[in-house]
C-alpha cells in the first residue's frame, strides 16, 4: 500500500508523489520520539564546565598556623572549601552528555515523526524551492504562500543559492537528507522536501 505526499501547491512541478506506508504510515510513538529529542539535545551540550577541587588548587601545602594556642579554629590547609580561594566541594568536571540509542530504534522514531507530519499536513514536496539567485527576496517570494511560523527545507543538494537565500530568514532552516534530525522535524510547522530528498529518506528509513 502506498501513501501520497502532496505538492506545496498546484503549480509545483513535483506534484503529489507516492511513498511507502512502511516509512510514512507508522503510528506515532510519543515515548520513542521524546527519547530521540532528548538524546539529540543532550549530544549538543558541550560538557566542558570545569571547577577545581581542593587538590587541584595551587598552594595550601603548609599548615596555616599551629594546631593549638592561637585562639583560632584549627586549620590544616588554606585551600579548604571553607576558605576564600579554596577548592569547590563538589567540583564540576568535563563530561560527555551523549546518550546511546540503537539504529533500529532511531529509524523507527524518525519514521514515526515523518508519518505524523504527513497526517497533520505538515509535510509537502516541492522541486521549485531552489532559488535561481542567492537573493533573500526571491526565497521569501517562494515561501509566500506557506502559512507557517517555522519552515524546514530538506533537500538532497545544498546549493549556494539556497543557503545564501535563506540564511537571513529567521523562520527558515535548511538541512540535507543526511543532516535531518528529530529536533528540527518536531519543531517545524511545515517541512518542505524535494522529491529526490523524499526518495533518499525512504531508502534510508526502509
Amino acid at each position: 500500500m502506498t501513501l501520497q505526499i502532496p505538492a506545496v501547491n498546484d503549480k509545483d512541478s513535483a506534484g503529489a508523489i507516492d511513498v511507502s506506508e512502511q516509512v510514512f504510515g507508522q503510528e506515532f510513538n510519543e515515548t520513542l520520539v521524546h527519547q530521540l529529542v532528548v538524546r539529540h539535545l543532550a549530544g549538543a551540550r558541550a560538557g566542558t564546565v570545569a571547577q577545581k577541587n581542593r587538590s587541584a588548587v595551587s598552594g595550601g601545602g603548609a599548615k596555616p598556623w599551629n594546631q593549638k594556642g592561637t585562639g583560632r579554629a584549627r586549620a590544616g590547609t588554606s585551600r579548604s572549601p571553607l576558605w576564600r580561594s579554596g577548592g569547590v566541594t563538589f567540583a564540576a568536571q568535563p563530561r560527555s552528555y551523549t546518550q546511546k540509542i540503537n539504529k533500529k530504534m532511531y529509524k523507527v522514531g524518525i519514521r514515526s515523526i515523518f508519518s505524523e507530519l504527513l497526517r497533520q499536513d505538515r509535510l509537502v514536496v516541492s522541486n521549485e524551492i531552489h532559488p535561481e539567485t542567492p537573493k533573500t527576496k526571491e526565497m521569501i517570494a517562494k515561501l509566500s504562500g506557506i502559512d507557517a511560523k517555522r519552515v524546514l527545507i530538506v533537500t538532497d543538494e545544498l546549493t549556494d543559492n539556497l543557503i545564501l537565500g535563506s540564511r537571513n530568514i529567521p523562520y527558515v532552516e535548511v538541512v540535507s537528507v543526511s543532516a535531518v534530525n528529530p529536533v528540527d522535524l518536531v519543531a517545524a510547522d511545515k517541512v518542505i522536501a524535494t522529491s529526490s530528498a523524499i526518495k533518499q529518506l525512504e531508502e534510508r528509513l526502509a
